[in-house]
């Protein structure tokens, strides 16, 4: 495959945080483009840190790291949509200046698709996010997120603070709604329940790359995602 044909390239990617303890170690993997990829692995295994140095938001790494054929920077950050795990909105926006925001920073924002998300959600456009549940506040996220027709997407745990009932209607919001032969790179634990929305899965455990290969792949061998990462988390980790 050329380097176009990918997504993301990575190699001998090195993260420490205090007495340079690694966190990521000398990580080499390329992610196929216009996929939708599972970034699994236990509990500080590295996928936060690797998902905020795709999206730019850490720079003090060593090793080469290509997003769109880019170094993580302001042409790559015209082009991914990332999702954290924290929120990161002024406490005192509404959710109308939250979108008026994103419409204003971002070419590719769709505002009508962000207030039909307003209203699918039960939103009050006019509510501030300090006044919000947890919740609520990963509603409003998510919909400025997947209202970009952006080239890449990071999902961090997008359904880890999501109650059940809600859970299918969030999972259908990320899987119809990502732009056209763009890719989506979603870390999660619920492996089950997302198994079948993947068709690429790259596995972290201690730091390093365990497993990156297609969904059609692991079925080939007669398991389960599940089982692989079972497997490969109980050898590794």
């Amino acid at each position: 495959m050329s380097d176009l044909e990918y997504a993301i390239k990575v190699r001998n990617l090195n993260k420490s945080y205090v007495r340079n303890v690694p966190i990521l170690s000398d990580v080499s993997f390329d992610i196929p483009a216009g996929k939708i990829v599972g970034l699994l692995g236990p509990n500080g295994c590295g996928k936060t840190t690797l998902l905020k140095i795709l999206s730019g938001c850490i720079h003090d790494y060593t090793g080469q790291v290509l997003v769109g054929g880019n170094p993580p920077g302001p042409v790559s950050k015209a082009n991914t949509a990332f999702l954290p795990d924290t929120t990161y909105l002024a406490d005192y926006f509404r959710t109308v200046d939250a979108i008026d925001y994103f419409n204003d920073f971002f070419y590719d924002f769709d505002r009508v698709k962000a207030m039909e998300f307003v209203e699918r959600f039960g939103l009050n456009p006019k509510q501030k996010i300090k006044t919000m549940s947890k919740g609520m506040q990963e509603k409003v996220q998510l919909l400025l997120v997947m209202s970009r027709k952006a080239q890449l997407y990071l999902l961090d745990e997008p359904l880890g603070g999501v109650d059940p009932a809600a859970r299918e209607n969030i999972l259908d919001i990320i899987m119809t709604n990502y732009a056209e032969k763009s890719t989506l790179l979603l870390s999660t634990h619920m492996v089950n329940d997302l198994e079948e929305s993947f068709n690429h899965v790259l596995i972290l455990g201690q730091g390093k790359v365990l497993v990156n290969t297609s969904v059609d792949n692991v079925r080939k061998s007669g398991r389960t995602l599940e089982e692989v990462f079972k497997e490969v988390i109980r050898n590794d980790w």
